[in-house]
């Protein structure tokens, strides 16, 4: 699909992201809530690795569908007879989309990091131990990291898509 759903004129997978990108915080802070208030290790195993895999494949094709396009810019300016953007609101976009990428890669890295370690030093059944700190160091590094993704992510299709 050339058109997004959300009655702008991005991708349907740029459409699709964003809607993961908003709704991925308010499912971040229930996991935490799970853990932290509710002690249910194991539904925040669950919400972590369901969360993990929905983003990641969402991601995934959101790539593919970047190939398939040419790249965001063609997004943009479907029709390069009728632009809609000029190379200078291009350029500007380009700088929000910059700061963007800076938490969009560290993300993945991150959480993979978090998950990883947490997979390999927590027991089975999960429990509180002597990983628990620093665990809870790297998730809330992670938690950070993808609150910034999801912000600047919204505000580049906002300046690209919707302003």
């Amino acid at each position: 699909m050339s058109r997004g759903f959300l009655g702008y004129d991005a991708s349907f997978m740029l459409d699709v992201v964003v809607c993961a990108l908003v709704l991925l915080v308010p499912l971040l802070v229930y996991s935490i809530w799970l853990v932290k208030y509710r002690r249910k290790y194991g539904k925040h195993k669950v919400a972590q690795l369901l969360m993990g895999f929905l983003l990641m494949t969402a991601v995934g094709l959101f790539e593919i569908d970047m190939q398939l396009h040419g790249g965001w810019k063609n997004i943009i300016n479907k029709d390069p007879s009728a632009p809609r953007m000029t190379t200078a609101e291009l350029a500007d976009v380009s700088k929000i989309l910059r700061i963007h990428l800076i938490f969009a890669i560290s993300t993945p890295i991150l959480w993979i990091w978090t998950t990883y370690e947490a997979l390999r030093r927590f027991p089975d059944p999960i429990k509180p131990g002597p990983y628990s700190k620093r665990h809870k160091t790297l998730g809330w590094l992670s938690t950070i990291d993808l609150v910034l993704t999801s912000v600047t992510g919204l505000i580049f299709y906002y300046y690209a898509f919707i302003a």
